[in-house]
C-alpha cells in the first residue's frame, strides 16, 4: 500500500462543483484510470481520499492538494500515465508525490491559504487602498458565523493590492481548524460584492 499526493488545479469547468461532489469526481476518475484505491473498514467503506482544504463553491484554484492510498506498488510514472488519461476537463495535475503513509492527515497540516481576487474593472472601488488600510489597522473585526461570534482580524495574515494592476488583490488567510478565514468575509468587510469578483486560490501552505 502506498500514499500518493497530487497537486492540481481546478478550473472554470468545475467552479460550481461542491466539495462532496468533487470527492465523487475523484473516485470516478480513479475508477476510470484502473487504480486500486484503498477503502476504509466498517459497515460503510469509504475510499481513502483526503483533500487538504475544501474549495468554496464558485472559486477556482491553481494549487489544490489531495492524498489517496493505493493498494498497489506501481511507480509514479505508471500512476501518472493511467490518471492523465482519465482526468476530466477542469482538472490539471501539476505534481505527483509519494508521501510516507505515517505522516499526519493532509487536512491537519494546513496552516493558511493564499487567494487572488480579480475585481470587475467596472466596479473597482476607487478608495480600495484606504479600505484595506482601515481594515488592517483594526485591532479586532468582530463578525458572526453560523450564530457564533468570532474575530476575523487575526485570520488575515496579509492583504494587499497588486501594484501593477489595482483591480487585483491578494490575501493570505489562516486555515487551521476552528481558525479559518474566508475571502468572502474579507470582501464583505471591504464592501465589495461577490458578484463583482472572481476568486482563485493560488497556494495552500502546510506546516511540513
Amino acid at each position: 500500500m502506498q500514499r500518493i499526493r497530487l497537486i492540481y488545479s481546478k478550473g472554470d469547468e468545475l467552479k460550481f462543483t461542491g466539495n462532496l461532489d468533487m470527492m465523487k469526481v475523484w473516485e470516478r476518475t480513479f475508477r476510470r484510470a484502473g487504480l486500486r484505491i484503498v477503502y476504509s473498514q466498517g459497515f460503510h467503506p469509504q475510499p481513502k481520499i483526503h483533500q487538504a482544504l475544501p474549495l468554496p463553491l464558485g472559486f477556482t484554484s491553481e494549487h489544490d492538494m489531495l492524498d489517496f492510498w493505493l493498494d498497489s506498488e506501481e511507480n509514479l510514472a505508471q500512476i501518472q500515465s493511467k490518471l492523465e488519461k482519465a482526468l476530466q476537463p477542469g482538472i490539471t495535475v501539476q505534481e505527483y508525490q509519494i508521501v510516507p503513509p505515517e505522516i499526519k492527515p493532509l487536512q491537519t497540516l494546513v496552516l493558511s491559504a493564499m487567494y487572488l481576487i480579480q475585481i470587475d474593472p467596472a466596479n473597482d472601488p476607487p478608495d480600495l487602498a484606504s479600505r484595506i488600510e482601515a481594515l488592517l489597522d483594526q485591532s479586532e473585526c468582530l463578525r458572526e458565523r453560523r450564530g457564533k461570534p468570532y474575530d476575523l482580524r487575526p485570520l488575515i495574515e496579509s492583504l494587499e493590492i497588486n501594484c501593477e494592476d489595482p483591480t487585483k488583490m491578494s490575501m493570505t488567510l489562516a486555515a487551521r481548524p476552528s481558525a479559518t478565514g474566508r475571502p468572502e468575509e474579507v470582501l464583505d468587510e471591504l464592501e465589495i460584492s461577490l458578484q463583482d469578483v472572481e476568486i482563485k486560490r493560488t497556494r495552500i501552505i502546510l506546516s511540513e
